[in-house]
């Protein structure tokens, strides 16, 4: 598993996830931050996010941050069940960019 907590001072990642209709890789430049080993980005338009659909579809993405590159699984999350995580994570992300409103979504990298 990748140590991901040395990475978290960079701005973006990229997500590639499978597009749900094409099959085809899709990737995005976004926002990230970390907490406890998973990285955390935040839909603005929550589940009208095309890379949402996405994961929602097939939660296998792939992850480039920096040099590394790792397979991992993504997950929407609940906002009653996972309310202490989503919490932290609009934290998190409004100290590091000024902003932490969006749906939070949760990726775990692959061991």
């Amino acid at each position: 598993m990748p140590h991901l907590e040395s990475l978290s001072g960079l701005q973006v990642l990229y997500l590639t996830t499978t597009g749900r209709i094409s099959g085809q890789p899709r990737e995005v430049e976004i926002w990230f931050v970390e907490k406890g080993g998973r990285l955390y980005i935040l839909a603005e338009h929550f589940r009208e996010a095309n890379w949402v659909k996405n994961v929602e579809r097939d939660p296998r993405v792939r992850i480039r941050l920096g040099d590394l590159r790792f397979d991992a699984t993504g997950r929407v999350l609940d906002p009653s069940r996972d309310e202490a995580v989503w919490n932290a994570v609009q934290e998190l992300a409004r100290e590091k960019y000024g902003w932490g409103e969006g749906l939070p979504v949760e990726f775990t990298p692959d061991p």
